[in-house]
């Protein structure tokens, strides 16, 4: 699926469009996120090609269900290599809900250990809530200087999980940016039931835990941001 206009200077003014591939590992309901992604400014492909994947601009793992069965799919399609490699060219790369999770170690789900892409240190594990799922609006914590949230710190943003990282497990100042100096990673936090991680902006890999393309015009924004640092 492509979007309608694939022309690089679709945009208004003949200003280059960033090209977007949406990881296409064979599950998930994706197509709200592709039609989000179009309408903040960005030409969107939802495929597994990897060669399409590693040369987008900007990659989006987006992620619906359990833990183990969307680290599996996205293996399937060697998503694993196309990420890894990506993140060592300093190429950007959007995790969503589990496309976030699945970026952590491991996953414990149902007593079950699963092993995730390792990006960063940490573990998925259901939320100590007297009600899960959590499910719906929730505002965050997000830290000063993020490039996501910048303008919409304030907005409630959609959630639905009952699994999330409730501690940052890595040192500050590990990933280097590729211009020599080493940036801090920029963690958002929210709460349901205990402080889990909203949201990670760490160099060229960012990921939110939350539904970007479900949560209005605060979502939009966000994948504008993100869009908008593409260029």
């Amino acid at each position: 699926m492509t979007s309608a206009n694939g022309s690089a200077n679709s945009a208004a003014g003949g200003a280059r469009r960033p090209r977007v591939v949406v990881l296409d590992y064979g599950f998930g309901n994706v197509r709200s996120a592709v039609r989000a992604l179009e309408r903040v400014g960005a030409d969107v492909e939802l495929t597994a090609d990897r060669r399409a994947a590693q040369e987008a601009d900007g990659l989006v793992v987006p992620g619906v269900g359990a833990f183990e069965a969307v680290i599996q799919g996205v293996k399937s399609v060697r998503g694993d290599e196309v990420v890894d490699r990506r993140l060592a060219g300093g190429r950007p790369v959007l995790g969503i809900c589990v496309g976030l999770q699945v970026m952590f170690a491991r996953g414990v789900e149902h007593g079950v250990e699963s092993e995730g892409l390792g990006e960063w240190p940490g573990t998925v594990e259901k939320l100590p809530a007297a009600v899960v799922p959590h499910m719906g609006w929730n505002t965050v914590e997000a830290p000063e200087g993020s490039v996501l949230f910048d303008g919409i710190a304030d907005e409630r943003f959609y959630f639905v999980h009952s699994y999330g990282v409730q501690h940052w497990e890595l040192d500050d100042d590990v990933r280097d940016d590729g211009t020599m100096r080493r940036r801090r990673p920029l963690v958002t936090w929210a709460e349901h039931g205990a402080r889990f991680v909203a949201a990670v902006e760490n160099g060229p890999l960012s990921a939110t835990q939350f539904h970007p393309e479900k949560s209005g015009d605060a979502g939009a924004q966000l994948l504008r941001n993100w869009v908008t640092s593409l260029r």
